[in-house]
Formats: C-alpha cells, structure tokens, sequence
C-alpha cells in the first residue's frame, strides 16, 4: 500500500485538497477537522498503532471501538474509486465517519489515476490521508530487490509513506517476512510501516524493534481482540460491552454487531458454543446469550 499525507496527490490529475462536500452525503461543516499529520505522527519515535483496512469490517462502527483500545490511526475498508466516484449511493454506503473518527486514513483500489484523484478529493475533507491499495494482502516479490525498485519508483512519484505486508502471493498462509520490511526501511527515505503476524501488543513491539518500522499495522488479529493495542493478551469482557454501546450509539446492522461478536468471541468459546451463537439470528437472542453466559 502506498499513501500520501492529505495535501497533494502527486503524479495524479486533479487537486484533492478541493471541498467537493456536496458530492456526498456529509454535506456540512460539522465532520470536518484540523487535519493532523500522519508523517510527523510516524516519525516522532513511538510506535504508532495502526487498524488495517479490510473489507466489510474496518468501518466507522469498529473503528470507534478500537480507538478506545489505544489505536492511533484506523484505516478505512478499500473502497473502489470508481463506482465511488460515479454513484452518491455507493458514497453512502461505502464512506461513513464522524468528528471522533480522527486521524483517518481512506483507502481507495483505482485503475488510473483520474479516478483516485476524483475519489480523493471527495472525502479528503473528512480525512488526513489517502491510500492506494497495491496489492491485498501480499506485497513484495520473491526477489526482494524488484520490491525495493517498485517501492523507490512509488517515493520518487511523492508517496508520504508505504505499508509493507511481507508476503508473497504464494505465501498467503506462510509466516510474513520482516527482513522484507526491515530492508525497505533501510533502502527508502519515507516512513515505513510493518504489516502481518502481529497478534499482540510485545510482538508488535518487537517486530517495530527488528525492522525498524515507524509504525505496526494489525488486521485479523484486531478483529478476534479490539483491545489488543492497550496490552491485553485475550479480549476484556469490557470489549464486548463497549461493542454493544458503539453498535446501540452508531446504530449498526444486525449483521454486522452478530458477526463482529462472532470473531471477538471464537478464541475463547468451544466450537459447540460457537456454533450455537453463530445461529442466533435477532438482538434480542444475542442480548439474551451475553447475559446468561458473561454476565454482560
């Protein structure tokens, strides 16, 4: 993945700074925000915590609950520019955020780079950066030095900084690579953030140590422990109640507050107890199941 800090979108048509906010539904001034400087963010010298961007789940709803888990910067699902750009009802469906949703970062998938920039532009009010997904999930080449050229070529066109996750397509289900993150540290000048195998917070840490990383991005991992940047090894009870405060206040979907409880629950139920929840099929049976079982 390759972003760019939300001033210009270098090597691409169009301007994203421009105030397109009729264009979408968010159409006042209430979500707008000082914008803050996810570069600065990254070399200051923590770690900063970062939410992956994955489809279907890393919306406004989740991304509020692991911001109270000590997460600096969330990512949005990929959004794809095109049909983004074209249609007001995939605007509504795809881009929700609001004034506690900060720092963000929109990630677009876009053939050409019209597209980008006119998708850009649409939600850069409401945003502090923009990110072009380069391949999902895996991202560097078995010769590690056509990486290192691709990823120099993306610096030179004004990238602000790269996430790396060191697999390749035949690895999906093999260890990542951090010696593949820790040599595009040491080859490019922009900020690099690390990405995959991260299950908790000292491995996060140690993984940061090794490559030199300026920041550690988690996804699955994330979905499974909301609280897994403020230390928790296993998810806290309060995580769930959290979820169904988040999910009351935002008004989410039954389908999305079921499953969501789905993945935080499943490493610490039997699969009997997992199947069993996993059929329950209104809020109240949810509700009902918390209580009995969590006391929640």
């Amino acid at each position: 993945m390759i972003q760019t800090q939300a001033k210009q979108l270098k090597g691409f048509s169009g301007n994203i700074t421009a105030t397109l906010t009729h264009r979408m539904g968010l159409c006042d001034d209430q979500h707008k925000h000082s914008r803050t400087n996810i570069v600065e963010m990254l070399l200051s010298g923590q770690m900063v915590k970062i939410s992956a961007p994955m489809v279907r789940y890393s919306k406004l709803p989740f991304r509020t609950l692991v911001r109270g888990y000590d997460c600096d910067l969330c990512f949005t699902p990929m959004i794809v520019a095109n049909p983004f750009v074209r249609s007001i009802k995939a605007r509504d469906s795809e881009f929700t955020t609001n004034s506690g949703d900060r720092p963000l970062v929109v990630q677009f998938a876009a053939s050409n780079g019209k597209d980008l920039a006119d998708a850009a532009e649409i939600v850069i009010p409401f945003a502090d950066g923009i990110d072009l997904n380069c391949g999902c999930p895996q991202s560097v080449h078995e010769d590690l030095q056509r990486t290192v050229d691709l990823c120099r070529q993306a610096e030179a066109a004004g990238i602000s900084w790269i996430t790396v996750h060191g697999r390749t397509p035949a690895e999906r289900k093999q260890p990542a690579r951090p010696h593949a993150t820790a040599l595009l540290r040491s080859a490019l000048s922009v900020p690099v953030v690390i990405n995959g195998d991260v299950h908790n917070l000292q491995q996060a840490q140690k993984l940061q140590q090794f490559t030199g990383a300026h920041g550690v991005m988690v996804a699955r991992s994330l979905l499974a422990n909301p609280a897994l940047f403020a230390g928790f090894e296993t998810m806290p009870a309060d995580c769930i109640s959290d979820w169904l405060a988040v999910s009351t206040r935002l008004g989410v979907p039954f389908a999305t507050f079921h499953h969501h409880l789905c993945l935080m629950l499943e490493p610490i139920t039997s699969r009997p107890e997992r199947w069993h929840f996993q059929h329950l099929s209104s809020t109240a049976a949810v509700l009902d199941y918390l209580h009995l079982h969590y006391g929640i």
